[in-house]
C-alpha cells in the first residue's frame, strides 16, 4: 500500500495541468448543481454583529501602522471587536448583478470567488453574546454568529487564554463544482488567504494572530462541531485553528487543554448546498492522506518583527476594497516597492 506521502505526491502529479491535457474536471459549469456559497445552520440561535469598530475609522490606522512597533492600541475584547474583525476579514464587500444572475464579493480573496472556507469562533463569556463560553459559526450572508454549542465553563477557564479562537474549515465541493480534481489544491490556497485576511484584521485592531499548530484533524473537527459534516460530497474538513490575542500579550495557549473543550451537544442543522453532485473520490483520499495526527506541543511563537512600510493610506477601507483581477489593460504598471507594500 502506498504511504500517505506517496498518495499526496501522486495527487499533485495527477492534478497538474499538462501541455497536452488539463486535470480532470467536468469541462463545463453545471449550473443546476451550483453549490450555495453560504453555509447556514437552521434552528441555531443567531446574533447580529456590529460592522465597524468605534476606533477603526476611514482615516486610521494606516496600512503602514499595521507593521510598526508599537502598532494600533489593542481594542477591548467585546462584541464590537468581534464584529469588526469579521467585517474586515470575512464579510461581504459588495453585490454584483448581470441580467438575472446576482453574486456577492467578500473581503477575503478566493479562487473563482467560490469561497470554500468556513469560519468558526470559540469565545468566552461576552456581554451581548452569552454568559458562558460558546462555539459559533460566522455567516457572511447575515454578518452574524450562529451558536452551535455552549462550551463547558471550567474547560474554557483551563485554557488560561485571554483572547479568541478562530477555526477554519473547507468545503471541497464548492471548488470541485468548477475545478474537479484540483479542488483540494484550491482549498489550501483559499484557507491561506483567509488566515492572512484574519491576521491583517487583527493587526488593524491592535491584536495578533497566531496559528495553533499542530492540532490533530480529528481533535479540531470535534472542537469545531464538524462531526456531522465530515462525510459525503459536501463534507467539511477542518483546516486550522488561529489564536487571537492583544498585541504585546505573552500568554500562551494550553493546547493540551483543548482536548477537554469539545462541545457535547450541537445546535442547528447545516443546510444542503446542492440538490445533486458529481463525485470526485480522489478529494477524500488526499484529505485523509494529509490529515494531521500529531499533538506535540510547540513553544508559543514570538511576536513578528516590525518592518518598514511606506504605504500611508487608511487600512480599513483598503482591505474592504479587495477585488479579483478580471482583466489587465496591458499599460498600467506597478513598481516592486508598491507591490511588496501590499503584504
Amino acid at each position: 500500500m502506498p504511504s500517505d506521502l506517496e498518495r499526496v505526491l501522486d495527487y499533485h502529479e495527477r492534478t497538474a495541468h499538462r501541455p497536452g491535457r488539463y486535470a480532470a474536471s467536468l469541462g463545463y459549469l453545471d449550473w443546476d448543481t451550483q453549490p450555495n456559497p453560504f453555509r447556514l445552520y437552521d434552528g441555531a440561535e443567531r446574533y447580529a454583529l456590529p460592522r465597524v469598530h468605534p476606533h477603526v475609522s476611514e482615516d486610521s490606522p494606516t496600512w503602514a501602522d499595521l507593521f510598526r512597533d508599537p502598532g494600533p492600541a489593542p481594542a477591548a475584547l467585546d462584541l464590537d471587536l468581534i464584529g469588526s474583525l469579521c467585517f474586515h476579514a470575512f464579510a461581504l464587500s459588495a453585490w454584483k448583478q448581470a441580467g438575472a444572475s446576482r453574486w456577492s464579493l467578500r473581503v477575503n480573496p478566493s479562487s473563482g470567488n467560490l469561497h470554500p472556507t468556513e469560519v468558526y469562533l470559540l469565545a468566552g463569556p461576552l456581554a451581548g453574546l452569552s454568559e458562558g463560553p460558546g462555539l459559533y459559526h460566522y455567516s457572511p450572508l447575515l454578518h452574524g454568529l450562529e451558536r452551535r454549542a455552549v462550551l463547558d465553563a471550567p474547560a474554557w477557564q483551563a485554557l488560561g487564554f485571554p483572547g479568541l479562537l478562530v477555526g477554519l474549515s473547507s468545503i471541497a465541493w464548492r471548488e470541485a463544482w468548477k475545478y474537479g480534481e484540483r479542488a483540494f489544491r484550491y482549498c489550501n490556497h483559499d484557507v491561506g488567504h483567509a488566515v492572512a485576511a484574519l491576521a491583517i484584521a487583527a493587526a488593524l485592531h491592535g491584536w495578533r494572530a497566531v496559528l495553533v499548530d499542530p492540532l490533530p484533524d480529528a481533535r479540531l473537527a470535534a472542537l469545531l462541531g464538524l462531526g456531522d459534516l465530515g462525510h459525503g460530497v459536501e463534507a467539511e474538513h477542518p483546516e486550522c485553528l488561529v489564536a487571537l490575542l492583544p498585541a504585546g500579550t505573552t500568554t500562551g495557549l494550553d493546547v493540551a487543554a483543548l482536548l477537554d473543550l469539545a462541545p457535547t451537544a450541537l445546535e442547528g442543522q447545516p443546510n444542503q448546498l446542492s440538490e445533486s453532485h458529481h463525485e470526485w473520490p480522489i478529494l477524500h483520499e488526499v484529505a485523509a492522506a494529509t490529515a494531521s495526527a500529531l499533538a506535540t506541543p510547540r513553544p508559543w511563537p514570538p511576536p513578528p518583527s516590525p518592518r518598514a512600510c511606506d504605504l500611508e493610506v487608511p487600512a480599513a477601507p483598503l482591505v474592504r476594497r479587495r477585488r479579483s483581477a478580471v482583466a489587465m489593460d496591458g499599460r498600467t504598471g506597478l513598481t516592486a516597492a508598491a507591490f511588496y507594500d501590499m503584504f
